[in-house]
């Protein structure tokens, strides 16, 4: 395990406390989580105040950051396949010029079928990134559940702990 204790945890997340960890830590915290003993985990996860609301607020941060890249990501597609359908009417325009030869047009189509492929490679490209973007969303969003389960189960054993103590008491 990379990180033994607390303290390890800390100074990778460049913290002097959990109780004054950022959205963006959170992240990163949950990230570490597979490198660290179950204790530790759950001996940071303990220090959080009110992590509950902490963990939906880190949520919520994801979907808005995904919606933007998205609303974003849709605008400029939107912009880009414009300008290629612009260069083909001005391109299919010069084609109705009669004073232009067999081998003049003949350069024009090969134009036209240049911004069709270039467009393609455009439109994968945009794809590659949306499953990306999922894919890195869905990593985020697994940290934190992976964060809240680690809380919640921490919690359930040692309330477990603490009931076992007083019945043998």
């Amino acid at each position: 395990m990379k990180y033994k204790t607390d303290v390890d945890v800390k100074k990778a997340l460049g913290i002097e406390s959990f109780r004054n960890l950022s959205k963006e830590n959170v992240m990163r915290f949950a990230a570490m989580m597979p490198d660290m003993d179950k204790e530790v985990a759950l001996k940071v996860v303990a220090q959080f105040p009110e992590f509950k609301a902490f963990a939906l607020e880190a949520i919520n941060t994801i979907q808005t950051a995904q919606e933007k890249s998205l609303a974003s990501n849709s605008e400029s597609q939107a912009q880009v396949h414009q300008a290629w359908s612009d260069v083909r009417a001005i391109l299919k325009g010069q084609l109705d010029d009669d004073e232009l030869t067999w081998e003049q047009k003949k350069d024009i189509l090969d134009l036209i079928m240049e911004t069709a492929r270039q467009e393609s490679a455009k439109d994968s490209e945009n794809k590659q990134f949306l499953k990306d973007l999922t894919k890195y969303v869905a990593y985020g969003v697994a940290g934190v559940a992976a964060a809240a389960v680690v809380f919640v189960g921490g919690r359930v054993g040692i309330d477990q702990f603490l009931n076992k103590d007083d019945e043998e008491a």
